[in-house]
């Protein structure tokens, strides 16, 4: 089953943002368009727009004038539904309610022929849902588009409980032709990338929850250390906290209160106080005139230790060791004892964040992951009332004299970027043992998507495939609510891994 041929005219019913982004990407990808709003006038003020954002386009030597006119010349407002009849596609992206999205699709299989090729673009609710009120399901799918659509690559491709493989192949293949990047998704609650991504906002707001940190400093280990483009709270903020909230309570509840996408309290009242980001003016942070970013917490200088004994072989934090040396800090070697942490002179212990606390262990502070120790511009470290001083100082002269800022948190287990990656990569092995998406699909999916700096499936294989699995334990057993027990589809993934590298 190919795409459709550029000849086929396409529809778009809604012409809010959405409807007229995924309307222009048909539009310049050759084929004749039209728009259908319930409310008239709508549709042409919706060409009028494209119009000129094909204007800007131009401007800006994307498309030539020619080619700008050619496409104009293809855009047409319907009246009604009618209008549609002879359309080979309709993408749908009305007001996200079920029963407004089924009357729609109702009505318009009076209108155009059974081979006519049926979409949403919902986020939230279920194709198979949308689809199951229609005559014909099978040619029903989910295209996902991302806003702004004319510029994200990535579309969800969906396929409900009974979307017809060819239905979902046809659409699959026309997002591509049109210069996107589809992936194909079973219809799960949240498809890829909201059901993944649910853990990089709950895990910031339950650190800050827990007194762990604020907000800025949250924000800033994520994006220096783990290598995300924006902090949770600034990415919330800039999303909408209502949005936010709705998708993360929409996946909540079709996961029948799965505690793992349990929302947030803290968000939950930022919303209630209509402190919604920067279209309100105020959210995590004050965006009104005069106001001032607040700057993350950054630990005054320390002097570096004389020297660190290496323990073991680090794990994901091995290039640390190359970088002790290039500052010039004596590195010496233990293997004897079989760990994997760093010892300072004081005799106190530094570790990576394993899903433990330093409070269990007296003297230890524990260090974030970061996505590239050599890149990273700041590391996080978390200690207890029973650290001493000089460890704490000394740990903390350790990253500054590697050139890095470093940020002291409150003793939560698993610290941030850490238990964030753990999590993220634990939903995306479940949602692949489950047959949501492929692998590739995943990491395709949450790169594009959200701009992750890897895909989940990237991320283990660099860490180890039993090291989300572990933390998770870990985090587990010290706050056991369900909400951090890896799944059984990571378990086995693991075992089966060990089993592999056993094999002789």
């Amino acid at each position: 089953m190919t795409a459709l041929d550029l000849s086929s005219p396409v529809a778009v019913v809604g012409t809010g943002t959405m409807g007229q982004g995924i309307a222009q990407v048909a539009l310049v990808a050759g084929h004749p368009v039209r728009l259908y709003d319930a409310v008239p006038g709508r549709a042409r003020e919706a060409s009028d727009a494209i119009g000129a954002r094909l204007d800007r386009l131009v401007e800006k030597e994307r498309l030539t004038g020619a080619e700008r006119d050619e496409a104009r010349s293809r855009l047409r407002p319907a009246e009604t539904l009618a209008d549609l009849a002879d359309c080979a596609l309709v993408v749908e992206a009305v007001l996200e309610r079920l029963d407004v999205k089924q009357e729609l699709f109702r009505a318009l299989e009076d209108v155009v022929g059974d081979d006519c090729l049926l979409a949403t673009n919902t986020s939230s609710l279920s194709v198979t849902a949308i689809g199951g009120a229609l005559r014909v399901p099978g040619r029903f799918v989910g295209l996902h588009f991302f806003n702004p659509a004319p510029r994200l690559p990535l579309v969800e491709v969906v396929s409900g409980f009974a979307t017809d493989i060819a239905s979902a192949t046809r659409a699959y293949e026309t997002a591509r032709a049109w210069g996107k990047t589809p992936v194909a998704c079973a219809d799960t609650p949240g498809f890829i990338v909201n059901r993944v991504a649910r853990p990089f906002y709950a895990e910031a707001f339950a650190v800050y929850e827990d007194q762990g940190a604020d907000p800025a400093t949250i924000d800033a280990v994520l994006r220096e250390s783990g290598g995300f483009r924006m902090g949770a709270f600034e990415l919330t903020d800039l999303i909408g906290q209502d949005v936010n909230e709705s998708v993360t309570h929409s996946v909540w509840q079709a996961f029948f209160q799965d505690v793992r996408f349990t929302p947030s309290l803290a968000q939950r009242r930022l919303v209630e106080s209509g402190r919604l980001g920067r279209k309100s003016g105020q959210g995590w942070y004050d965006y009104r005139d005069g106001a001032e970013r607040p700057e993350p917490h950054t630990a005054e200088p320390a002097g570096p230790p004389a020297y660190v004994v290496v323990e073991g072989d680090l794990g994901p934090a091995a290039e640390l060791v190359a970088l002790i040396r290039e500052a010039g800090i004596e590195v010496r070697q233990d293997d004897e004892d079989g760990g994997t942490r760093l010892v300072l002179p004081s005799g106190g212990q530094l570790a990576l964040a394993d899903g433990q606390t330093s409070v269990e262990y007296g003297d230890v502070v524990y260090f974030d992951l970061a996505l590239d120790y050599r890149a990273a511009t700041r590391v996080a470290l978390a200690h207890s009332q029973d650290t001493s001083p000089r460890t704490v100082a000394e740990a903390t002269g350790l990253f500054q004299a590697l050139g890095k800022k470093v940020s002291v948190i409150g003793d939560v287990p698993g610290m941030i970027v850490a238990r964030t990656v753990a999590r993220i990569v634990d939903l995306a092995t479940e949602a692949v043992a489950r047959g949501v998406a492929t692998e590739e699909d995943v990491d395709t999916a949450m790169r594009l998507g959200v701009n992750y700096p890897l895909g989940p499936f990237e991320w283990s294989r660099r860490l180890g495939r039993g090291w989300a699995g572990s933390l998770l334990d870990d985090l587990h057993e010290r706050a056991p609510s369900g909400r951090y027990a890896p799944s059984l589809a990571l378990y086995r993934h693991a075992c089966a891994t060990e089993k592999r590298e056993d094999t002789p």
